[in-house]
């Protein structure tokens, strides 16, 4: 929800410009600052993010979004498994239209996903080429998972929310061979593929996908409609099972610890940290998520678990899209249906609860995509000695008791509260 300042809103952002009274109130309550969730050579990217606000250096874990969907989804990789984020999307002409075909449901997004297993996976030109390694998986909505048994991690690959309406072509996979190159070197096995060899098997299958798709009865329903067609794949963000310690093992006085969220990617980072997911109903990663649902999980879940991990995705996905208005409500919604509800839940428990409300990064409605810049975190709980800051902002939080924290000086603060 962090964003850069709007002209059309005078120059404030959207969480200045945004009604919310809970947000507020936990600031002037509690106290604030700036944190650094992309550490230097990193890519804004989710997966970073997330996994630096839970404290974990991504120098020592990275593997990037690939393998955390997988353990969200149940899929065990072998050593020699290499995990790619694999959406689908929508190309139009010579240019990618979006990042996430005009949203599919999960149901839709499996017809699809089986039938690339049955057609592409088995392709007799990719079999004879490679043998018999590529394996498609369903995640959630356009959100999918592919494996390729032996394929080498070091690709550089475009994450396709950050290149709407740009030509599809420049943007294919590339080997990242000087990294290879060092990681052989500092004694790293060696792969069943080479990463020229990975970024030319990626490359076919999104081709070989576009052909397949386009002739798909799924997607004449849809052109039908008016829809965007779900007419390609787009794999990225690939890796090996990641090393991470439990947040248990970091901090004993988590004995139990959840996370709710509708998206794989936090499933898996929860997976890995040693978090249960628990599944809400209605949750959906999009602008009508079931907020109340989630606040109800989030505030059963305080009166078993030391520790939750509640993560809304709304206005992520509005700031793809570049819908001010959109994005504005999703903010708004966060404040009055989730973080209102779950407040005036606790605030009055014999055992205090400690809340933290932040962004995981910023994704400006100008810019469409991630950012690096730090973003505005408050920390609030009975007793805690206010800083002076009276709203929750880019701007105000700038002022507070924290200063700027980066890795895991965030988390550190916040597990001391209690």
């Amino acid at each position: 929800m962090a964003d850069w300042p709007v002209e059309s809103l005078g120059n404030m952002t959207l969480l200045q410009y945004a009604k919310t009274p809970y947000m507020d109130l936990l600031a002037k309550k509690g106290k604030t600052g700036m944190l650094k969730t992309v550490q230097d050579g990193f890519h804004p990217g989710s997966e970073v993010a997330n996994s630096s606000i839970l404290g974990y250096d991504q120098e020592k874990v990275y593997e990037g979004r690939g393998p955390l969907e997988a353990a969200s989804i149940g899929v065990e990789l072998a050593p020699d498994d290499m995990a790619i984020r694999c959406n689908i999307i929508c190309i139009e002409g010579d240019n990618i239209k979006n990042h996430s075909c005009g949203r599919l449901e999960t149901e839709e997004g499996d017809i699809l996903i089986k039938y690339l297993q049955d057609k592409l996976a088995n392709d007799p030109e990719i079999v004879a080429k490679y043998g018999n390694i590529v394996h498609f998986y369903t995640g959630v909505q356009y959100r999918h998972l592919l494996v390729i048994n032996g394929g080498n991690k070091y690709i550089k690959c475009t994450p396709p929310h950050d290149v709407p309406l740009h030509p599809w072509r420049p943007e294919l996979v590339k080997p990242d061979t000087e990294a290879e190159a060092k990681a052989l070197a500092n004694g790293a096995k060696p792969t069943k593929l080479s990463a020229t060899e990975t970024a030319e098997l990626i490359n076919t299958l999104i081709v070989k996908s576009q052909e397949l798709l386009g002739k798909h009865p799924f997607n004449a329903q849809r052109i039908a409609e008016g829809k965007d067609p779900a007419n390609s794949i787009w794999p990225w963000a690939g890796g090996y099972r990641p090393h991470m310690a439990t947040l248990q093992e970091t901090f004993p006085q988590i004995k139990k610890g959840a996370v709710i969220t509708a998206v794989d990617l936090i499933r898996g980072i929860g997976h890995y940290a040693g978090l249960r997911c628990i599944d809400v109903e209605g949750a959906t990663g999009l602008y009508d998520t079931n907020y109340e649902g989630k606040a109800a999980a989030a505030i059963e879940a305080l009166k078993t678990d030391d520790f939750v991990y509640l993560h809304v995705e709304a206005s992520d996905e509005a700031g793809h899209d570049g819908d001010l208005e959109l994005k504005l409500q999703t903010i708004e919604n966060l404040d009055k249906r989730a973080i209102g509800p779950i407040y005036e839940e606790v605030k009055n428990w014999d055992e205090s609860v400690a809340i933290a409300v932040l962004p995981d990064h910023p994704t400006p409605v100008a810019h469409r995509t991630h950012t690096n810049e730090p973003i505005p975190f408050l920390i609030y709980a009975p007793g805690i000695e206010p800083d002076g800051v009276q709203t929750f902002d880019e701007v105000a939080c700038k002022e507070g008791s924290y200063g700027t924290l980066e890795k895991d000086g965030f988390i550190k603060a916040f597990m001391a509260i209690n």
